[in-house]
């Protein structure tokens, strides 16, 4: 069997373009912390809105700052500010799911009644309310979304302990005389990882938005930094004189959700 139908049969197309594309994105993300073009806070009068070319790849914004430079350094803060969240709201989801679901009784219902209440709101509204108490910047947009996305990780994880907490292999664990932590962390715990898994991509996806809307918004990384949706609220001027100031940072913005989705359509389905 040739390279290219073991590479066909073992992964899906969908899941091989997502690699691609989620594997190009993170090398530029890479890269951005140790390299771009140009000073992401550089003005040049005389390059305002410049068209792309081969000094500006991605041509100038209506300060003549290099887009590429702060494509490349928003991409960096949205990652980051995404990464972060993902890990705040699963690490309190974990917990949150492994214990209701595991234990049940009053705990379950206390703090999933909890849970409810903060799940009928969307998350980016949630992050808002956060934000507008304790103020602006990444930091603040960091725990706003990972507290706003701690309910729905929860929400999975409790539903796959109930399904796996009655197994003969975990009855036998407790017959055994093994420790309730170690049946939770060691024999449940990583059975949840494929769907787990998937929904972590989604989340991810679901905070690269969030960040970019809330910098679309003013509320999330502030000037003179770079973010993708900070730089498509600057550019709605420029729509129709300079397009490229709107489209190089909204493709980054689709490319890396689809990416994301792509992979996680790919583990949901092998899950």
């Amino acid at each position: 069997m040739s390279l290219g139908k073991w590479i066909g049969k073992k992964y899906p197309v969908n899941v091989i373009i997502g690699m691609v594309i989620t594997g190009v994105m993170l090398l530029l993300i890479v890269m951005s912390f140790f390299y771009t073009p140009y000073d992401i806070t550089k003005m040049d009068s005389a390059s305002k809105l410049a068209a792309p070319s081969l000094c500006h790849l991605m041509g100038c914004d209506n300060f003549g700052r290099d887009i590429f430079s702060r494509v490349l350094k928003g991409m960096q803060n949205t990652f980051v500010i995404a990464l972060l969240t993902v890990i705040i709201g699963t690490t309190g989801g974990v917990l949150i799911g492994a214990f209701t679901g595991f234990f049940g009784g009053w705990l379950d219902e206390v703090l999933m009644r909890i849970i409810d209440v903060v799940f009928a709101f969307p998350s980016i509204l949630l992050a808002l309310v956060f934000v507008s108490i304790f103020g602006t910047g990444r930091y603040n947009v960091v725990a706003a979304l990972g507290v706003a996305f701690i309910p729905s990780f929860a929400r999975i994880v409790r539903g796959e302990f109930i399904k796996y907490r009655e197994m003969d292999y975990v009855k036998s664990a407790r017959l055994a005389g093994v420790g309730r932590p170690r049946i939770i962390f060691v024999h449940i715990l990583p059975n949840t990882f494929p769907v787990l898994t998937s929904s972590v991509m989604i989340g991810f996806n679901n905070a690269v938005l969030a960040e970019a809307g809330m910098s679309y918004l003013g509320i999330g990384v502030q000037p003179p930094d770079a973010s993708l949706g900070s730089m498509l609220s600057e550019s709605q001027t420029y729509l129709f004189s300079a397009p490229w100031y709107a489209v190089f940072p909204g493709l980054m913005i689709i490319l890396l959700v689809l990416g994301f989705s792509l992979l996680a359509d790919g583990i949901k389905a092998n899950a």
